[in-house]
């Protein structure tokens, strides 16, 4: 089987910052077990795939290692590709995903994805992440991924992972956010997985789900810039709107081509 496939740099207006995501428009579904041995031959953070019905697009979500229930980066391309490369007309797309119902929105160069608020609660530190860190956080807190909040940006930028200890706990399709207020914008961030093929995301859009309702009231206003500290790098404009919070960022196609089952 021949299937079509774009490499897109999302979050980021710039070739090769950002987080790559592929994105493979289907006709049907395949098997779940092709679809993640396709993501695990892509090579990169997540791998889209959606089929368009007329009822909206079903859209879902890969990592090398498993299914995603709610990728922000990947959402984003898959967004890009389908008004860059696929002429979608509508400056609004909605997407029919494992975390409902998904809304996408043009502005300008940049697309405003519409996900649910998941605002993190007080939490205990694992010693499993814990003992991992080379600095330990000031704050706690989870939601689908631990918190951990420090004082300054530099310790964001200087935090090191042991990963023989990290990978002792399993947090299935969570992670673990560390972040503190920005210099230059309201909050930075990082992003790390146990257990995953690539410890560190480029750019996380999920976990603004989460980011942006704890700075919202901690700094309070509800607009927000933001940038995720990777080697890459991400920028994303934050906004947050009680139940929902709007994540916006641009997006690079850094390649097309044709991937093949057999």
């Amino acid at each position: 089987m021949k299937l079509k496939f774009y490499q897109i740099d999302a979050f980021t207006n710039r070739l090769f910052e950002g987080n790559p995501a592929c994105v493979v428009p289907l006709k049907e579904w395949l098997d779940d077990a092709l679809l993640l041995k396709i993501a695990k031959e892509n090579a990169v953070p997540e791998t889209a795939f959606f089929v368009e019905k007329e009822a909206g697009i079903h859209l879902r979500w890969f990592t090398p290692d498993l299914e995603m229930d709610l990728c922000g980066h990947a959402t984003l391309a898959t967004a890009h590709c389908l008004k860059k490369h696929l002429n979608h007309t509508s400056d609004i797309l909605n997407f029919e995903t494992l975390s409902g119902t998904l809304k996408v929105r043009l502005k300008g160069s940049r697309y405003f994805l519409d996900f649910p608020s998941r605002p993190p609660k007080k939490a205990e530190l694992p010693d499993s992440i814990k003992n991992a860190l080379n600095i330990l956080p000031a704050e706690v807190y989870q939601s689908r991924d631990y918190f951990l909040v420090y004082p300054t940006e530099k310790e964001i930028r200087e935090l090191k992972i042991n990963r023989v200890i990290f990978d002792q706990i399993n947090l299935g399709t969570g992670g673990v956010i560390v972040t503190s207020k920005g210099k230059e914008v309201d909050f930075v961030s990082r992003f790390f997985t146990p257990q995953a093929t690539l410890l560190e995301d480029p750019v996380t859009g999920s976990a603004h789900c989460s980011l942006i309702p704890f700075w919202a009231k901690r700094l309070d206003k509800n607009k927000m810039n933001a940038l995720q500290l990777s080697e890459r790098g991400g920028e994303l404009k934050c906004e947050a709107l009680g139940e929902r919070v709007l994540i916006g960022g641009e997006a690079r196609t850094y390649s097309e081509g044709h991937l093949f089952t057999e």
